[in-house]
């Protein structure tokens, strides 16, 4: 009986090579369109009728063979099950509490109250810029501010019972007025001296030494802070519709060997032309100080969840000539585990690592043909082995 099929099969293959008898590849060489499109309808019609002639054939085996020399296959039940999708990015750490502090004052850099390492405070005194005499003349011009103000306000309320004239009690405001003007500006300016901490942090680097002459400009000191650290990464613009504020990250530093749960605080609303991408900045925790800026960071994001969906390995899909993939499915499972495979077209959605998911095709508890899910044809019978 085998004999025999494999006679008819033989038989079948070289009646498919009637018709036009030249070759795929000399058809492609020729370059003749209509040729290639003609060659391509031919093999599918073969492939077609090919296959239909197997399932018959098989069909016919199945029925006649009653030695029952079963391919052996393994499966695996389809269950639903959560589904987490990630996409995986390269970033870099950066704080927004990373400067460098220039002199505001011209002068001799008369103290440096800090030191390289050093923890600061916001608002602590750092450096002081000799002033040049800026104090003394303060302290004239706040004396005359004290006389013009004690002037005006005996004017003010002579004035105000009609004794003296409108002109000296304008003339008294307005020296007040400008005394005090002239005072706050001397404090601003003086201000500029004394050089202070703008945030709390640690003094990275003193880039200029006590006792040297600095002028509006010169890098004094670097100060960081670890306290308000983030990820920049970018990322490309097909994933805009599924990436907003608020989507769950983990950040992983393989460097230290550390992971953490965050998410992203900002995205971009401009897309880089030049690499079609998109920037976000990912909050990054950062208790224990072992994270530093620049560090290198991963970013992954989770940009999709189903609670309900059916997770199959790449490796049990198939393509048909059409471009349809599909699987294969164990049926009438008896006792003997005996069972008769079904080709069954699925629809693929998203991908994670070597599982596929799955949104049309298979149910819950389908029994999916793994191992030796090539080598089965349509109808064909199995034995499924035990695992």
């Amino acid at each position: 009986m085998k004999q025999t099929y494999l006679i008819i099969l033989t038989a079948l293959i070289l009646a498919s090579c009637g018709g036009d008898n030249k070759s795929v590849e000399d058809v492609i060489e020729s370059g003749n369109l209509e040729q290639i499109k003609a060659k391509r309808e031919q093999v599918n019609a073969e492939h077609d009728a090919l296959s239909a002639d197997l399932k018959a054939l098989n069909q016919a085996v199945k029925k006649l063979d009653t030695t029952k020399n079963y391919a052996l296959v393994t499966t695996f039940v389809a269950k639903d099950s959560l589904f987490n999708h990630y996409i995986e990015l390269q970033g870099s750490v950066s704080t927004k509490e990373n400067i460098i502090i220039n002199a505001e004052y011209s002068g001799a850099l008369q103290q440096v109250l800090v030191k390289e390492g050093q923890e600061v405070k916001k608002g602590q005194v750092l450096a002081r810029i000799d002033e040049g005499g800026l104090g003394a003349q303060l302290a004239q011009l706040k004396a005359q501010e004290s006389l013009s103000q004690t002037t005006y306000e005996r004017q003010k309320r002579l004035w105000e019972q009609n004794i003296g004239s409108e002109i000296q009690y304008l003339q008294a405001e307005t020296q007040y007025e400008s005394n005090k003007s002239a005072v706050s500006q001397l404090e601003s300016q003086l201000a500029k001296a004394t050089v202070v901490a703008p945030f709390s942090g640690t003094i990275e680097e003193i880039m200029s030494d006590q006792g040297s002459n600095v002028s509006m400009g010169t890098p004094l000191m670097r100060i960081v802070s670890l306290s308000n650290m983030y990820i920049e990464s970018e990322v490309p613009e097909k994933y805009l519709a599924s990436i907003e504020k608020g989507t769950k990250v983990i950040a992983d530093f393989p460097v230290i060997n550390k992971k953490i749960d965050t998410e992203i605080r900002q995205v971009s609303n401009y897309i880089n032309p030049n690499n079609r991408s998109f920037k976000i900045e990912v909050g990054v925790p950062n208790k224990d100080g072992l994270i530093k800026p620049n560090l290198t960071a991963k970013v992954v994001i989770n940009d999709y969840t189903s609670e309900n969906a059916f997770l199959i390995p790449q490796s049990v899909i198939s393509e048909n000539s059409e471009g349809n993939q599909y699987v294969y499915i164990a049926t009438n499972i008896n006792g003997s585990n005996e069972a008769e495979v079904h080709q069954s077209i699925i629809q693929t959605g998203k991908t994670q690592g070597d599982l596929v998911e799955i949104l049309e095709g298979i149910k819950a508890g389908d029994h999916i043909i793994k191992e030796g899910a090539r080598s089965v044809q349509e109808g064909q019978n199995v034995q499924i082995l035990k695992q």
